[in-house]
């Protein structure tokens, strides 16, 4: 077997430093993206390391910096194909960097959560951290995140934080919009199934709900609002007693997709046809919703769009192409997506 020579061996950090004609210590941060360098010194590194073709060691920089090269992802959210959607859109965005994501449920009811993300902290010394609501409403979160010197971005549907760590979406005027849509279809009697109590989601879009009501001059029945779970068996058990009156409304829009699909096999078990006999609009976008017999007629929450953002929030320094991102820009808008489930009321057709 052949001996390898020197030549065969791989070039070093020490390497990069004599060639650039720089102490190691500055190769380390322009490897790190480190404001502390100029651009003359550091267009001579890189070039030297691209005529090198050197590779940093991950775990060297991560010594460097003290913090490991990952960026986790908290949440404790009912819903997983909303975590999955954020989780891609994150991976998307990374995907050409030595970034990794890790995702960490919590227990948002339990009295140790915050000691339990602390403790991770500790241990696993994240690059960064990305929040998912409902515990991104936690303000006790960001200021552990805060105390931790640990880079972070909340996520919600409205504004959390200042704009450098808040990523949201406009779920108010997109609930408003989509209620209008059945206004104009000539529905009068629209039920709310809203989302569980302690979302900020589920009280934006109920405003939204109730704004559009309000606008056309049209009375909010009590009984046609509903508390779900964000969960499909909710949303067939609330439309269970929307449908079950001797009057029942003639739309129904569900605060999630899951919902609504609930809400659709509640209807067909009742022999009510959607939306002949009943319109129904979800919200997210889902796969559930254009999968659904009739499609669902839904709001388009962007979460992967909001998960590319976030991680370009945290992590824009270690990004190939991130620097040159306003951190102030931090909304991102929903959108009513039309499909089948809407018709007029049964009278007007």
């Amino acid at each position: 077997m052949a001996q390898n020579t020197a030549s065969d061996k791989k070039p070093t950090i020490n390497d990069v430093a004599r060639l650039a004609n720089v102490s190691k210590k500055t190769v380390s941060r322009v490897l790190n993206k480190s404001p502390l360098t100029t651009e003359v010194t550091r267009a001579r590194v890189e070039k030297v390391i691209d005529e090198l073709g050197f590779v940093p060691n991950p775990q060297a920089r991560a010594l460097a910096l003290r913090r490991n090269f990952f960026i986790v992802l908290f949440h404790d959210n009912p819903n997983a194909q909303t975590v999955l959607n954020f989780q891609k859109g994150v991976l998307d965005r990374i995907k050409t960097s030595d970034l990794a994501l890790v995702v960490r449920p919590v227990d948002r009811h339990s009295p140790d959560m915050l000691d339990d993300i602390a403790h991770f902290l500790d241990q696993q010394r994240p690059l960064a951290a990305l929040v998912l609501p409902p515990i991104s409403e936690d303000d006790r979160i960001a200021e552990l995140l805060r105390a931790k010197n640990v880079e972070y971005a909340r996520i919600g549907s409205a504004q959390l934080d200042d704009l450098p760590h808040s990523v949201f979406s406009n779920d108010r005027e997109a609930v408003k919009a989509a209620c209008s849509e059945l206004i104009r279809a000539g529905h009068k009697a629209i039920a709310l199934i809203k989302g569980p109590a302690g979302f900020r989601s589920a009280a934006e879009r109920e405003q939204g709900f109730r704004e559009a009501m309000a606008a056309a001059g049209l009375p909010v029945e009590e009984h046609f609002v509903v508390e779900g779970t964000y969960r499909l068996n909710s949303g067939y058990v609330a439309a269970q007693k929307l449908l079950a009156g001797d009057n029942p409304p003639t739309a129904i829009f569900a605060s999630n997709d899951e919902m609504a699909a609930g809400a659709l096999h509640a209807a067909r078990e009742r022999g009510i046809n959607v939306p002949e006999d009943l319109s129904l609009v979800g919200f997210d976008d889902s796969p559930t919703a254009s999968h659904l017999w009739p499609p669902l007629s839904t709001v388009r929450w962007p979460i992967m769009e909001m998960g590319r953002m976030a991680a370009q929030k945290v992590a824009q320094r270690y990004l190939p192409d991130g620097t040159d991102t306003d951190l102030d820009d931090a909304q991102l808008s929903s959108e009513f997506i039309s499909r089948k489930s809407i018709a007029p009321p049964r009278h007007l057709q």
